[in-house]
């Protein structure tokens, strides 16, 4: 029920958006992917609604590995929501029928929920069982999100820098 209830949420939230249908050729990581389009160019793609573990950062590489096991090579079906700062596509991405991208990754436990641009509750209800579960990046004890990490990177740049 809850699953019907959030595809048909994102069904019609979405319906002004148009669809775009692309092969995903790269994974940059846990979050962000390449997909060659119908007219041959490529589009970077920030995943909307999960931020997954920076390259440097534990469980990086495993989100990263995840996110390739889940839609490397396949063709994907997603909605463009905007650009990020950098200028790359923030996208939901659909594949294997219905299957949202961001959820597997939070369900998995390799990624956040991205309350700050999220009002997908489920996304939260999906991270706390991966949490009680210990999966993926849980299973330690030392789970820092994406967002501190990069502030703590940024912070110590600058202390060095002085």
């Amino acid at each position: 029920m809850k699953k019907t209830f959030y595809l048909i949420f994102l069904a019609v939230s979405t319906s002004l958006l148009s669809q775009v249908k692309g092969k995903v050729i790269k994974i940059k990581d846990g979050d962000t992917i390449v997909v060659l389009l119908s007219d041959n160019s490529e589009q970077t793609l920030r995943l909307a609604e999960v931020d997954c573990p920076e390259s440097g950062q534990a469980f990086g590489k495993n989100a990263k590995q995840f996110t390739s096991g889940q839609v490397f090579g396949k063709t994907v079906m997603f909605y463009n929501l905007g650009n990020d700062r950098y200028g790359r596509g923030v996208a939901g991405v659909f594949y294997d029928g219905d299957k949202y991208l961001s959820r597997e990754i939070v369900k998995a436990g390799f990624g956040w929920w991205y309350f700050k641009a999220s009002k997908n509750t489920e996304l939260q209800k999906l991270q706390d069982e991966a949490k009680e579960k210990k999966l993926g990046l849980w299973a330690g004890t030392m789970a820092m999100s994406p967002w501190d990490f990069r502030k703590a990177k940024t912070s110590k740049r600058k202390v060095s820098k002085s």
